[in-house]
């Protein structure tokens, strides 16, 4: 930091705690604390978004990922049994579509929703900072301009002896007031249209994760659909009936019944 930001630096400190103690008037701007009120409202969601947006994918792969080491114990748990049984033959087609989902989650949905989702959500939230610092800048020559102010009163109530002190400190505060006022215009008038496009920005991203979801949940349906085919005529209809669950209960018992199960 320079020696001149330096000494502003201390200045705006000062001002500040002036104000705390009710020796510097405070400017009220209701019109940007209530612009400011709706962006940093904007910007938490939309961090938010950006969170959950990397999550989604995250969860997606890590499902895709348990399916997989789920398929894969089933496949081993009715091969050792017997390979030819409709069991085995349903565990291994149940295999071979979990694996087929799994790939398509990396090859089919990972590089669409980075381009359509992630990226533009990034590309939003990477303005934050850039907003943040230019708030912060008009905050310091809100700072500048109520110091000057107060400066600009002390003189007209008390005006020096050779005339010069006036016009200098009355210059000064209109410097000020004009850098503080342009500055402030524009962060009130661009933070509305802000707003304003968040909606038509994220449109198309919102599409796109509906339209990535139901392929996915399409695909799912009719990979994981032609297991079917490998069950028993009869099951489908025992589980509408409940008789599935009556059958899972009878093979629990007969396990409570062996002496290595505790049975006595």
């Amino acid at each position: 930091m320079s020696w001149s930001g330096f000494k502003k630096s201390v200045s705006r400190s000062t001002t500040t705690l002036m104000q705390k103690t009710g020796q510097v008037e405070r400017t009220i701007d209701r019109e940007f604390a209530d612009e400011e009120a709706k962006y940093r409202e904007f910007e938490k969601e939309a961090n938010q978004l950006q969170k959950d947006s990397k999550g989604f994918i995250d969860a997606l792969r890590a499902m895709a990922a348990a399916q997989g080491r789920l398929a894969d114990t089933i496949d081993i748990f009715y091969g050792s049994a017997d390979r030819a049984s409709d069991g085995a033959m349903a565990a291994n087609a149940y295999k071979r579509s979990v694996d087929e989902l799994e790939a398509s989650v990396s090859s089919e949905l990972e590089v669409p929703y980075r381009t359509t989702i992630q990226e533009p959500v990034g590309k939003m939230c990477a303005y934050f900072p850039i907003i943040n610092e230019t708030i912060s800048k008009r905050n310091k020559k809100l700072l500048d301009y109520d110091a000057a102010r107060s400066k600009l009163r002390k003189a007209v109530d008390k005006p020096g002896e050779d005339g010069i002190k006036l016009p200098k400190t009355q210059q000064e505060h209109d410097e000020a007031k004009d850098i503080f006022e342009t500055m402030n215009q524009q962060i009130v008038g661009d933070l509305p249209q802000l707003l304003d496009l968040r909606i038509p920005y994220f449109d198309p991203s919102f599409e796109a994760m509906i339209r990535m979801q139901i392929k996915f949940a399409e695909e799912g349906y009719e990979k994981l659909g032609g297991v079917q085919r490998y069950f028993p005529d009869g099951v489908r209809e025992d589980y509408a009936a409940g008789q599935l669950d009556a059958q899972v209960e009878n093979a629990l018992q007969e396990m409570k019944e062996l002496s290595i199960c505790g049975a006595t």
